[in-house]
């Protein structure tokens, strides 16, 4: 047996650890929306309690805390003057386009020199001086 793969123990404990951070992050939401407060509920608990392998179990939870926050949030990185209006423009369509409210995030990016880069979750739009550019170099 090579001593660099898991064994079973260590996986039935990694599976348990996951299992145990998904059971925290359900208790995180509010009618499906991350709550501060019960994300701070759910630390002390772990806090108190001590569960096997907390480290693990914390990791997993933070994982998942930041994919959900990721997914509430419009990061929307620009160059040049964009109004305060385009930004909730921006905002209201992607809300309406994945049916749940976003925060906006605005990000100054003068390396775009121009146009807007959104992120929400792991999908990413993209219409900037820099992507057309980039379309433009031919391929060696």
């Amino acid at each position: 047996r090579r001593s660099d793969r898991p064994t079973h123990a260590t996986m039935s404990s990694a599976r348990k650890s996951a299992e145990l951070a998904r059971q925290l992050f359900a208790l995180t939401l509010d009618q499906g929306r991350l709550a501060p407060e019960r994300v701070a509920a759910v630390l002390q608990w772990v806090e108190k309690h001590r569960p096997d392998n907390a480290s693990a179990v914390l990791r997993a939870l933070k994982r998942l805390v930041e994919a959900e926050v990721a997914r509430s949030q419009a990061v929307i990185e620009y160059a040049g003057e964009v109004s305060p209006a385009m930004f909730a423009e921006v905002t209201a369509t992607l809300s309406r386009h994945y049916g749940r409210p976003l925060e906006s995030v605005p990000v100054a990016r003068p390396e775009l020199i121009a146009g807007l880069r959104v992120r929400v979750g792991c999908d990413i739009y993209e219409n900037t001086v820099v992507s057309q550019l980039a379309a433009l170099k031919p391929v060696s």
